[in-house]
């Protein structure tokens, strides 16, 4: 169990890393991927708020592999896989209301409940 919980953690922390720095760093492209993909639609996200979000990922994503040594029974890296959850809930308010597929967000908020599930104490 616990080689699959660090695979999964892994794993959440490769794909916010990607997602945090395209929000931080190519901010102008995530836009032009996004308004092409609604042919002509407005992103409808502003550069800080997907600045807000890029460094709440980066820090999600660091703190799921984070070692057990640095806080007691797995606490930090299951407040960051619930900081993550929180976000996929938000991002699949916004997908849904953009009438676009939330598949991805649901299997991120999935693999991040099992990552809590999987680190909380006996």
């Amino acid at each position: 169990m616990n080689t699959l919980l660090w695979i999964a953690q892994v794993l959440l922390a490769a794909i916010f890393l990607f997602t945090a720095a395209t929000k931080l760093f190519a901010y102008e492209k995530l836009v032009d991927t996004v308004e092409a993909r609604m042919k002509g639609g407005a992103a409808g996200i502003s550069r800080g708020l997907a600045a807000f979000i890029g460094v709440a990922e980066l820090a999600g994503a660091l703190g799921v592999v984070s070692p057990p040594s640095l806080l007691p029974g797995h606490l930090l890296v299951r407040l960051a896989a619930a900081g993550l959850a929180l976000i996929m809930v938000l991002a699949g308010v916004y997908h849904l209301r953009r009438e676009e597929p939330a598949a991805p967000t649901v299997a991120l908020f999935l693999l991040a409940l099992f990552v809590i599930v999987g680190r909380w104490p006996r």
